[in-house]
């Protein structure tokens, strides 16, 4: 177990150090003010609104306030606080004195909330807008370009850069390469000089090269960006009248080896490196139309559940580095899982119940990017049905006992409609859809026995399952997997399973994550970044950085 303080990825409003949110009918406004003695961890100071993993966590969680809390909020403006600087990105001192793990773990965490902008932007009507009224450097421009449309103030001084590779000698961590050219479209000769220019680019050559959408003298910004705010809020369907759900504080007991939720567990084996999460299905009654869904509120069960499944991944990818093997289980009533997927299919046009969907899209989303072994176990009491199956789909691999002789003990997998691209990864495709290449001959195969409970013979003819065996050998053939498994390779297997599980087409943001694993990881490794005299140690020590000159 790590020595260092754990990680909390929970947070509430009123314990925000470093944005202000405020609210004016169909635009929410989220200022940047971070706090500079504020650090999640000592040894640096968040100077010109630069930031770290706290300052994420608190973005995360705005994010999703305003998804949830405030339905009437159509259009989200991220701006500063203080006064000529948006943003400067990544604290470069954080980074100096960070942990490779920490630093990837870091770009992963702001990747999926960057990326999680363009996906409510796509599938939930949330708009959002830079207004960069200040200098906006590194991962600073990084979050205005996850915004639909960014205005920069021309005020003769405001630039937007990617200084990384001519100042640190790595690279932008949250998908700035990408986002300028799959994204914006910045012809590949404009982008290399900007990104090889420390200075930036301001005023009409940013917006002419496209590296934003419009610029505004000081005194037009404010009156440009309401409008633009209030334009683009005409584009959504977020209802004005919609009855908010408040996201309370999660319970959750943390042990020396356990987390431990109402609906998610995680018991950790320190011997054996491994973590076996249960995800239990829902019990009693469940509201069945939209009534009782907005009474429930947050305990609504699909809410609730995708909120503590990704506070235990956050958990688990941050504070547990040495447990490299994930055990996913389920456990409960696989009828439940299938009704609720019922009321989640016929409600999903109502706002609320499209945003607990797109929570579960990007929760199972972190599980497919997490640099663990995933293993699904379906055992006897296990519920592998519909959106619970998704878990068992996102595994590297997965073993469904045999009881041929106990069809009342047997544990069954069941596919639901739902499995068919209600929760696509970030390729686009559905699960299954990448299990088998969309080839239609097994996925109609499969289809004939949609809703129909499975036991371990007929999904592994199905291929739904890597193995089948029975309780004869249930015991040592999945002792042995796992035990093979964690004696491997944790940088090989990472780079193996990031390669198997996106097979599919590739878009912006496979390449996001994919040159985030291959390239961040090596660059942020290399003597040129951080050794003793790489560019990201001596930076802000008046030394020049010594380079390897051997391109590699």
């Amino acid at each position: 177990m790590s020595t260092a303080p754990r990680v909390d990825y929970q947070t509430h409003p009123s314990q925000y150090r470093h944005w202000k949110l405020r609210f004016e009918g169909p635009v929410a406004t989220l200022a940047a003010d971070f706090d500079e003695n504020a650090g999640l961890r000592p040894g640096y100071k968040l100077k010109l609104n630069s930031y770290d993993l706290g300052v994420d966590i608190e973005l995360n969680d705005a994010i999703n306030r305003v998804r949830f809390e405030h339905p009437e909020v159509r259009t989200i403006v991220l701006t500063s606080a203080k006064d000529k600087v948006f943003c400067s990105g990544a604290n470069i001192f954080m980074l100096g004195v960070s942990s490779h793990a920490w630093k990837v773990n870091f770009c992963k965490f702001t990747n999926e909330t960057r990326n999680g902008f363009e996906d409510s932007s796509a599938n939930s009507g949330l708009k959002f807008l830079a207004a960069v009224n200040g200098a906006c450097a590194g991962g600073g421009y990084e979050l205005a370009l996850a915004c639909d449309e960014i205005i920069l103030v021309d005020d003769r001084s405001s630039a937007v850069s990617l200084p990384e590779v001519p100042l640190l000698g790595v690279l932008p961590g949250t998908g700035g390469l990408t986002r300028v050219t799959d994204k914006r479209k910045v012809r590949h000769d404009l982008a290399d000089i900007f990104c090889t220019t420390t200075e930036g680019v301001r005023g009409q050559k940013a917006k002419e090269w496209r590296l934003v959408d419009d610029i505004a003298k000081p005194a037009a910004f404010a009156a440009k960006v309401q409008e633009r705010a209030l334009q683009l809020a005409a584009q959504s369907d977020r209802p004005a009248g919609g009855r908010g759900v408040t996201l309370t504080r999660l319970e959750c007991s943390v042990e020396p080896d356990a987390l431990r939720y109402p609906n998610v567990t995680v018991e950790i084996d320190r011997a054996k490196r491994t973590a076996s999460f249960t995800v239990k299905g829902p019990t009693g009654a469940q509201p069945a139309d939209i009534a009782g869904i907005e009474a429930a509120g947050a305990a609504w069960y699909p809410l609730q559940m995708a909120r503590e499944l990704e506070d235990a991944i956050l958990q688990m990818r941050t504070n547990e580095l040495e447990i490299g093997t994930w055990l996913i289980k389920t456990e409960g009533d696989s009828a439940a899982v299938l009704a609720m997927d019922a009321t989640l299919q016929a409600n999903a046009g109502h706002w609320l119940v499209r945003e607990t969907l797109g929570l579960l899209r990007r929760t199972f989303s972190r599980l497919d990017v997490s640099s663990r072994s995933l293993f699904a176990l379906i055992e006897p009491g296990s519920c592998f049905a519909g959106t619970l199956l998704e878990l068992a789909l996102a595994c590297d691999r997965s073993y469904h006992l045999a009881l041929p002789d106990d069809e009342a003990r047997a544990p069954k997998l069941t596919v639901g409609e739902i499995n068919f691209g209600r929760y696509p990864m970030v390729t686009g495709q559905s699960r299954l859809g990448r299990r088998f290449y969309d080839e239609a001959a097994p996925l109609a195969a499969i289809r004939e026995r949609l809703g129909q409970p499975l036991d371990a013979d007929a999904a592994f003819a199905l291929g739904l399952v890597t193995s089948n065996p029975d309780d004869i050998d249930w015991a040592d053939e999945t002792r042995i997997a796992i035990e093979e498994r964690v004696a491997m390779s944790p940088d090989a297997l990472t780079g193996m399973e990031a390669n198997l599980r996106f097979n599919g087409p590739e878009n912006m943001f496979t390449r996001v994550f994919g040159r985030l694993t291959a390239w961040q990881n090596w660059i942020f490794q290399r003597p040129n970044a951080v050794g003793d005299k790489g560019a990201l140690k001596v930076y802000g020590k008046g030394d020049k950085a010594q380079f390897d000159w051997n391109r590699v």
